[in-house]
Formats: C-alpha cells, structure tokens, sequence
C-alpha cells in the first residue's frame, strides 16, 4: 500500500462551516476554494493554528466575531496591511490607503483623494 499526504482538513472555512482545499489565485493573489473556485473570505489554518483574511493573507487572530446569522467577521477594531494596501476600521470610521488612493469613510459619508 502506498499512502500519500494531503492538505486535507488543513484548511476550515468559516464561512462555509467546513473543511476546504485551498490554492492561491494567480491572477488576483487571493485564496480560493479549489473545489469552487470561488475566493474565500476568511479561514482557519489548522496547522499554524491562525485565522487568515482571505483578500489579503493577514492573520487576524484575536479580531474575529461571531455575528447575529452564525457567521464570522472581523470585530470594530482592526488593522490589515498588504503590499500597498492599508486598512483601519475603528467603529464606524474606515480609512482605507492603496497605492497613492485614500479613502475614509466616517458617518456613511465617503471621501476620496488622490495623490498626485
């Protein structure tokens, strides 16, 4: 008999509430379920023991809420960083940096500057 390893139940989905396979989208950078080939939003690595945010790869452990429907987000506070891509929720305020483009979102009232 020949075994062979697999990532088998490495990955949990969250959003799903199982077990996924999971391969980096070339085109976008994302993770996405190989199965659907659909991105997916946030996972647990079971073999790192952390909490990944699919867009951007960040681990957010510690930042992650069970919400009313029995599906998970990121809690008020947090802060994700990837590449050029800054973001920073506090409460209801949102900034947002990518690249030379600003964006802060306060109050539901959303402004955009760019640098030139």
């Amino acid at each position: 008999m020949i075994f062979t390893s697999c990532k088998r139940d490495r990955y949990y989905d969250l959003t799903a509430g199982k077990y996924v396979d999971l391969e980096k989208d070339e085109k976008t950078g994302r993770m996405i379920n190989t199965e659907t080939h659909k991105p997916v939003y946030m996972y647990v690595d079971t073999e790192r023991k952390d909490t990944i945010y699919g867009a951007t790869g960040d681990v957010v452990n510690g930042h992650v809420v069970k919400i009313n429907d029995g599906k998970y987000d990121l809690d008020d506070e947090y802060k994700i960083k990837y590449g050029d891509y800054k973001k920073k929720v506090d409460g209801d305020e949102v900034k947002i940096k990518d690249g030379d483009t600003k964006i802060k979102i306060e109050d539901g009232e959303k402004k955009v500057k760019k640098d030139d």
